[in-house]
């Protein structure tokens, strides 16, 4: 019986909340001061019309490298050069947090929106995983990033060959149960992309994450410690986790999602709807300036200063070469294997890595239907129409002059998966009555 409960959604480190807020204010330095004095000095590109209706927003952000956008967008002095000089990017100590906060919102406060699972905004417009279950309407902006996360193992089953197939596991974990021990899979949030990512995994290779491991929660930050101490035999995370994991000797990566889904989405910059619904210009000021980081994140020249950035103190506080490797395509899984200038990296614009696709989103949906954490009978279509904001990334791409990074179609059409299953958007039925393990 897999541990995620109704009370693994509900409660969150409800008295460590507030200290959080206070701990973690503003995340800024004076390099993110210096460069919004800069930007205040030049022309704004916004016409007097277009004028955001306030100058501030709090945004959060987890520690994971696929929070660049933001933080970049902060300290290149971008939100400035928009016309929100004073746009707070705040670290949340989980993805739980994140979602007390939005709950809140900045007049409580909480923040407006976030560097989020792409599912955690669905999730909560329905209120399956707000207080009381009371809805609180979400609307995804952009996507941050494409690829990027992994799956990592203790060194226990550093022998096996998982890199496209969990079989080898079955019978490892098998045997470790009979001897009894508890299997411990960790991923970041219920129904957020690690939990899925973990679940498909598992369960392409024969492996029940419902019966034959117990999923465990973890705050991504503290996987690799838990690792370390033996708390965990797997976990999902976003990097730099996995590689600090690999280079500390800890544990080895199975697999990088890349090879589970090529270009697959994940990160998403949503905010509360009601914030958007009041503010438009200020929330297309908001976007603009986040796809102006991305473009300048996924530039190969800049990686390694973005690397000097969102590695600092305030930021992510982990070693450089944490971050660098895998962010250019270079991975060490810690077993032999390694894959060199792959073109599985993390992407931040190139290949609409930015554009909400809703066939993607669509995806998620229905992995969450999968595994109970929406009703069967959900309108699927409807609540990703509802939640999924691509016309606003359209208006705020042709802003900015990126008009030919703007798709033809909200599909990106049939996906396909590492183990050959491929899903179809326009019949999503259809693949899932075709998954053998699953909760429905």
């Amino acid at each position: 019986m897999s541990k995620i409960s109704r009370r693994n959604f509900l409660v969150t480190a409800g008295a460590t909340t507030a200290a959080t807020l206070l701990m973690h204010g503003c995340s800024s330095s004076s390099r993110s001061n210096e460069a919004a004095t800069s930007s205040s000095t030049t022309a704004s590109p916004v016409s007097a019309a277009d004028a955001p209706e306030v100058t501030t927003a709090k945004l959060g952000f987890i520690a994971l490298t696929d929070a660049a956008p933001l933080i970049i967008a902060k300290e290149k002095g971008l939100f400035a050069k928009y016309g929100m000089p004073d746009v707070e990017v705040s670290k949340q100590a989980s993805w739980a947090v994140t979602r007390d906060n939005l709950e809140l919102g900045s007049k409580s406060g909480g923040i407006d929106g976030a560097h989020i699972l792409t599912p955690m905004p669905y999730l909560m417009t329905t209120g399956k995983i707000t207080k009381g279950n009371q809805p609180v309407p979400m609307y995804i902006l952009s996507r941050l990033n494409t690829n990027g996360q992994g799956i990592t193992l203790a060194n226990d089953y550093k022998g096996l060959n998982v890199a496209a197939n969990s079989a080898p596991l079955k019978d490892a974990f098998a045997k470790a149960k009979s001897g009894g021990k508890e299997i411990k899979c960790a991923v970041t949030f219920p129904g957020g992309t690690h939990d899925l990512w973990m679940r498909y995994w598992l369960a392409a290779g024969g492996i029940d994450p419902n019966k034959d491991v117990s999923v465990i929660v973890v705050p991504p930050p503290q996987m690799v410690a838990n690792l370390k101490v033996g708390n965990m035999d797997a976990f999902c995370v976003g990097e730099p986790w996995n590689a600090q994991t690999v280079n500390q000797q800890i544990g080895v990566s199975a697999i990088t999602t890349g090879e589970f889904w090529k270009d697959h989405p994940e990160k998403a910059f949503a905010m509360r709807a009601d914030w958007v619904d009041q503010h438009p210009k200020a929330a297309k000021a908001l976007l603009m300036a986040v796809q102006e980081a991305q473009i300048w994140c996924e530039k190969p020249e800049n990686k390694a200063e973005m690397v000097d950035i969102i590695s600092g103190r305030e930021w992510l506080k982990v070693p450089k070469d944490d971050i660098l490797g895998r962010l250019q395509g270079n991975f060490d899984f810690g077993n032999g294997r390694k894959l060199e200038n792959s073109e599985l990296l993390m992407k931040f614009w190139e290949n609409g890595a930015s554009y909400p696709y809703k066939s993607h989103d669509l995806w998620f949906v229905t992995e969450d239907v999968r595994w109970g954490y929406l009703p069967a009978n959900t309108d699927l279509k409807a609540l990703v129409d509802k939640v999924n904001r691509e016309d606003l990334w359209r208006e705020a791409a042709k802003a900015i002059g990126q008009e030919a990074a703007i798709p033809s179609s909200t599909s990106r059409g049939v996906e396909t998966f590492f183990d050959g299953v491929k899903f179809d958007p326009e019949n999503p039925e259809a693949y899932l009555n075709g998954l053998k393990i699953k909760k429905v």
